[in-house]
């Protein structure tokens, strides 16, 4: 009886258990590796903002030129997160890998890279006044905050553009690829880059300067984490055809920057951060001003 209970019982249990079936695949493992070509330029990313960290460390008013190669690897590092993404894009080989390792890279290149060039090119490096010797000490102190703020700017910008599916931008200007919902990291950390090579290394010496400094740096903070639109340059597509004029104004930046690198960056990078502001200010006034009359129309005399 018991044993005939028992098989009973085991041939239940066989048949309640689900063949496999041919076409059924066996749960695969999780896949290793990475993606090589896009995944080196956000090495270089990296390595750049290690560096710009290295020098800025080593930075100083009598070797200001640490602090200027620190504006210049945060230079390059813009172009290398420029590329990156295109590149996966191009060749079909993005993955969610590769988004979360460029995010971390932009935290720490153009968050705590530029946060620290700030801080010691405008603040840390300020002589003592004599007339105001607490001056000193109180500016180095909001410069921290203000640098401070600006990171943290920056890192929450990453994450909301990381789980942004659609933002909206709250001025005028078609939704998408076109335009970013306020300033993207990398350009902030470039306006900071390229005031600082703008001066070639050299130390602010004035407390005038040291307070539109950090005026600035708590600005650029401000407009990535706001909703103000900036041009993403996404929409520009090198595989189609593009008139001639085109392949000239390019030639012709690069040349600038090239030969004349501190004046050409620094205009870019200014007019770049003032676009959002003027389109921002345009959309004020747009929504201000009242709707035009209705056009005149004479009344007609026929019954």
């Amino acid at each position: 009886m018991t044993a005939n209970s028992e098989m009973n019982a085991s041939a239940n249990s066989e048949e309640r258990v689900p063949s496999r079936r041919e076409t059924d695949r066996p749960r695969g493992k999780m896949r290793k590796g990475m993606y090589i070509l896009p995944s080196l330029f956000t090495t270089g990313n990296i390595a750049a903002g290690f560096y710009a960290i290295l020098q800025t460390v080593h930075g100083s008013s009598a070797e200001p030129w640490h602090m200027d190669f620190a504006a210049k690897a945060i230079g390059f590092a813009v172009l290398f997160d420029g590329i990156d993404g295109r590149i996966a894009r191009m060749t079909n080989t993005a993955s969610d890998f590769g988004r979360e390792l460029d995010s971390l890279a932009d935290v720490i290149t153009f968050g705590v890279a530029p946060a620290l060039l700030a801080w010691m090119w405008g603040f840390h490096l300020l002589p003592v006044v004599k007339v105001f010797p607490d001056l000193h000490l109180k500016l180095t102190q909001l410069g921290s905050i203000a640098c401070f703020a600006f990171l943290v700017a920056g890192a929450s910008r990453l994450a909301r553009f990381n789980i942004a599916k659609n933002p909206q931008p709250s001025n005028p200007g078609r939704p998408g690829k076109k335009y970013f919902v306020g300033m993207p990291i990398p350009a902030g950390a470039g306006v900071i880059a390229a005031v600082v090579h703008y001066s070639g290394g050299e130390p602010v010496t004035s407390w005038v300067t040291a307070i539109s400094w950090l005026m600035m740096v708590v600005v650029v903070g401000y407009l990535m984490v706001s909703t103000w639109r900036f041009y993403s340059f996404k929409d520009i597509d090198f595989r189609s055809r593009r008139p001639f004029r085109l392949i000239v104004l390019i030639a012709v930046v690069f040349a600038s920057i090239w030969y004349f690198s501190r004046p050409t960056l620094f205009f870019i990078a200014i007019v770049y951060m003032a676009s959002g502001v003027l389109w921002r200010l345009q959309w004020i006034f747009h929504r201000k001003s009242p709707p035009a009359p209705p056009a005149y129309r004479e009344a007609s005399h026929t019954p």
